[in-house]
């Protein structure tokens, strides 16, 4: 398996996660995941982990991670145990626990403190507590999945900006992608 630095940083992300978060399964994670990527592009036009999110019933959802996180890759594996458990009300939830530790290094400054804000802000959340967080109405989620035809549909980083913003940042990425296009 090719070994990309987004996907070292998402494999970091989830270990982190496990290490700084309680009751952290699939649905806390990808809620994590989505609010870093969503503020970071509002921020800078581009997202930390470089995942794209689908509009799902119970919100938000990285699909190239819904079912590794099940059955992780042998890369992933080195990062994070995922043990499937029981709860009381019967329900099953993948527990993730990091077993290597974070590498701060593939990150920047602002990505580590946007980061260590989300942490610290659903710390103690449950799953429900996030699920209600993403839905609230306007945000992108809501916007892509109350949509006629947005259940199950990509949703745009542009949403996370406001009219004047998307305009703003437009200009920017695309003065970023011709400055790059200089060294190529």
């Amino acid at each position: 398996m090719l070994i990309n630095r987004e996907r070292e940083k998402i494999i970091n992300l989830v270990a982190y996660f496990a290490d700084n978060v309680n009751y952290l399964g699939k649905t806390k994670l990808f809620k994590l995941l989505y609010f870093v990527d969503f503020e970071h592009y509002k921020l800078t036009g581009r997202s930390v982990t470089g995942l794209d999110y689908y509009a799902w019933k119970m919100g938000p959802v990285p699909t190239m991670l819904f079912d590794e996180i099940e059955r992780p890759e042998p890369d992933m594996q080195e990062k994070v145990k995922v043990q499937q458990k029981t709860l009381q009300n019967n329900k099953k939830m993948f527990c993730i626990e990091a077993i290597a530790q974070f590498d701060s290094r593939l990150f920047t400054k602002r990505e580590l403190r946007l980061i260590g804000e989300f942490a610290q802000k659903y710390k103690e959340a449950k799953a429900e507590d996030m699920v209600e967080a993403t839905h609230l109405e306007n945000l992108p989620w809501s916007k892509i999945y109350n949509s006629p035809t947005g259940k199950q549909k990509i949703i745009p980083y542009e949403l996370a900006l406001r009219t004047q913003e998307l305009e703003e940042m437009k200009a920017f990425i695309s003065e970023r992608q011709d400055f790059i296009g200089l060294f190529k």
